[in-house]
Parts: structure tokens; C-alpha cells; sequence
């Protein structure tokens, strides 16, 4: 157990959410890859929507002392289309050791970090409202590391192919 108030918490949980907007916002305005600034540019959204949902957790429970039935995100069923979509153009544009490559690893580094936070957090939590806000939130973010790692494997497989790398 952390220790942590859930007040605590949900301020950790909502600056963590800052951060990584602020991370994904300055990889898609610092690359010249048309694929790479609109993934890290939706990725900034998704942070935004996390940054409003546990905004008004923090809300109600400051007022309640209770947290409120998390509402399930809208998942866009032509989501995984567009990431492929994506993930071709972005192995066009860009190799597997270029500045934008490093930043899909480290935002995946990022996102394993908010997944072991909220998975934590939800499986401390007794307040069965508190569970569900975390473990809604640590399938969000799983969503993004799968996202991510993607393209990850996509890259590296491209460079080994491109440098003859394979074992056979």
C-alpha cells in the first residue's frame, strides 16, 4: 500500500497526464514526419481526455469524498485502420534510428509507466468506484503502449531487413 490519499493520487495520476501531453504535443511539433506529428498529435489528445476525466474524479471526490462511475471512452472503431494507415507512412518517412523513432520508444517507456501506476492504484483501491477509474484508466494507456509498440516492431523490422540482419 502507497500510503497516498486518493487526493494525492489523482493529482499524481493527473500531472503524470500534463507530462505525457506535453511530451507527445513537442514531439508532433518538432518532426518533419507528416505520420509521426498526427500520431503523437492524437496521442496528445487521448493525454487531454485522460487529463479531463481524472480532473473530474478529483472533483467529486474532493467534494464527496466518493469517486464517481468512471464513463467508458468512446473507442473509434476505425481507430486500428487509422494506425496502420499511419504506421505504413510513418516506415516510409522516417528509419528506425531517426530522432522520431527514439521518441515512439520513449513514449512507450512513458506509457508502461502509467500502466503499472493505475494497475497499482486499482488493485490498492477498496472503493470499487476507485478500482474502476484505475483499471479504465490502465486499459487506456494499454491501448496506447499497443499502439505504439507497433510501430516499434514495425521499425526495427524494417532496419533489419534494410542492413541484411536476420539469421537466416
Amino acid at each position: 500500500m502507497t500510503g497516498k490519499s486518493p487526493t494525492d493520487i489523482l493529482k499524481e495520476a493527473i500531472l503524470l497526464e500534463k507530462r505525457g501531453k506535453a511530451f507527445y504535443s513537442s514531439i508532433a511539433g518538432q518532426t518533419k514526419s507528416q505520420a509521426v506529428k498526427k500520431i503523437f498529435s492524437m496521442m496528445a489528445e487521448e493525454e487531454d481526455e485522460h487529463i479531463k476525466f481524472l480532473s473530474r474524479q478529483f472533483r467529486a471526490y474532493t467534494s464527496n469524498h466518493a469517486f464517481v462511475k468512471p464513463e467508458a471512452p468512446e473507442e473509434d472503431p476505425n481507430e486500428d485502420i487509422v494506425m496502420q494507415v499511419l504506421t505504413e507512412d510513418l516506415k516510409k518517412e522516417i528509419t528506425a534510428a531517426s530522432f522520431e523513432a527514439a521518441a515512439i520508444s520513449a513514449a512507450m517507456d512513458f506509457e508502461t509507466r502509467a500502466v503499472k501506476i493505475y494497475s497499482d492504484r486499482a488493485a490498492e483501491a477498496t472503493d470499487p468506484m476507485e478500482k474502476e477509474t484505475y483499471d479504465m484508466l490502465a486499459r487506456w494507456e494499454s491501448g496506447h503502449h499497443k499502439w505504439l509498440h507497433r510501430m516499434n516492431e514495425d521499425l526495427k523490422e524494417q532496419i533489419w531487413s534494410d542492413n541484411s540482419f536476420w539469421p537466416f
